[in-house]
């Protein structure tokens, strides 16, 4: 079983984030119009196979709310409170679905992995990606409480400097109906960096 406890709080525009072990990441974001705090928090449970086993999502500012998602059988149950209400809302997807939550950075390296598991392949002792090869994946965004489905494609290795110094990064590239996002990992297959078509950047720190 693997787990992901992620808090974040965030301001606005742009993002730092980290997670360790566990997966934890927090953030700050600066809104063009004034300035909205956020507080929002996290778990991800998977199966040794990475499917989905419970997702849940609470966010305490600027209003209370909270999410779980779990599988039944041959779809999941998002059940979900807004106030005092309580909702339930059914989606015919499998356990496999990937959980792609807002401003869960952590999520989008969770991605990456299935892709690495997917498309590539050991040569030498080294993972061998095919640079251009798309995967798709199915995807649910409980804040949003919608599915889409979205392609990761691997763009080959870049040299990128973050804070002044150079590294030898994997970019692929996070393709969607909402928009697309390029991401970078390092040796580690770690999430370092990622960067929107509209401009937001997130680097981890």
């Amino acid at each position: 079983m693997h787990a992901f406890d992620c808090a974040s709080r965030r301001q606005g525009k742009s993002f730092a984030g980290e997670h360790g072990r566990l997966g934890f990441v927090r953030g700050f974001q600066r809104g063009e119009q004034g300035e909205q705090k956020a507080e929002q928090s996290s778990r991800l449970v998977l199966t040794p196979s990475v499917e989905l086993r419970e997702y849940t999502w609470k966010e305490a500012l600027p209003e209370k709310t909270q999410a779980t998602v779990t599988p039944n059988e041959t779809f999941l149950i998002e059940r979900f409170s807004v106030g005092d209400k309580q909702h339930e809302q059914n989606f015919l997807l499998p356990a496999s679905t990937t959980i792609l939550d807002d401003y869960v950075f952590v999520q989008r390296e969770i991605l990456a992995w299935k892709y690495l598991h997917t498309a590539c392949h050991n040569e030498k002792g080294a993972l061998g990606c095919p640079r251009g090869q798309k995967v798709q994946f199915g995807t649910l965004n409980p804040h949003e409480r919608s599915s889409m489905a979205v392609s990761v494609e691997f763009g080959g290795k870049e040299k990128v400097t973050i804070r002044g110094k150079e590294h030898e990064l994997s970019r692929f590239t996070l393709r969607g109906e909402t928009g697309n996002w390029d991401f970078w990992l390092d040796e580690q297959f770690k999430l370092v960096r990622l960067q929107a078509e509209g401009g937001t950047e997130v680097i981890r720190d």
